[in-house]
């Protein structure tokens, strides 16, 4: 890991943020997805420990560091996690959320499904041809709903733009409770045909079909979900 002296910017514990979060989005090898000890990073980077520590911690709020006491700093990729912690804090309504997590995914989904079409490679177009199969051939709804939510996601990769998978990851949790009330209800024949239209479009390079594709897929999983009776058994 090639780590270099912070040459002093305004702020040391951001300049320390800066490379770090560098170093980790480069793609380190498996061997250095440890950070080195604390002392040696803050020679390494010219700074005080306390700096260190500091932006480590930073480093860490944000999903890109996990501090284990006693072990070392591991690197990790928990972007979502903040967003993903504060869901069930913001509204704690389980119907209410996955309402709006529905009307989220028709803003965003449809989109990225739409930009997948013109972007994506025929590496990526091989990942959605594997991960069909494995929705199609899923044992179980776990094994079901594992895979659907991976193809989502590497629709989003497809895309091209990264913010739609951050934020897709940031509701990944709440996915799977979508999900349960809609494969878990009615199995995963409806989401098997819907993902093979989307595919098809993409596949086509198709992107108005794609995205009108990705749009009657979202919101038949919203009245699958049966969001009003869950209300409704709510308020009695």
């Amino acid at each position: 890991m090639n780590i270099t002296t912070i040459q002093r910017p305004a702020s040391l514990v951001a300049g320390v943020c800066q490379q770090l979060a560098e170093l980790i989005r480069g793609g380190a090898a498996e061997d250095e997805r440890w950070l080195p000890a604390e002392r040696s990073l803050a020679e390494k980077l010219g700074v005080s420990r306390t700096v260190v520590r500091e932006a480590t911690k930073r480093l860490e709020q944000q999903g890109l560091l996990e501090i284990q006491h006693g072990t070392g700093i591991k690197v990790v990729d928990k972007l979502h996690r903040p967003l993903n912690e504060s869901l069930s804090l913001l509204i704690p309504d389980v119907a209410e959320r996955l309402q709006q997590l529905n009307e989220t995914r028709l803003s965003i989904e449809p989109d990225a499904a739409a930009f997948a079409a013109q972007r994506a490679t025929k590496k990526q177009i091989l990942t959605l041809r594997r991960i069909q199969g494995q929705l199609e051939n899923a044992p179980d709804n776990t094994a079901a709903i594992e895979a659907d939510i991976a193809a989502h996601h590497a629709i989003a990769d497809a895309s091209g733009n990264l913010i739609y998978r951050l934020i897709l990851d940031s509701l990944a949790e709440i996915s799977v409770a979508s999900r349960l009330r809609t494969i878990g209800r009615i199995g995963k024949k409806t989401a098997i045909e819907h993902h093979a239209r989307i595919l098809d479009a993409i596949e086509r390079h198709d992107s108005d079909a794609a995205r009108e594709a990705m749009r009657e897929h979202i919101q038949a999983a919203g009245e699958d979900m049966d969001l009003a009776s869950l209300k409704s058994r709510k308020s009695k």
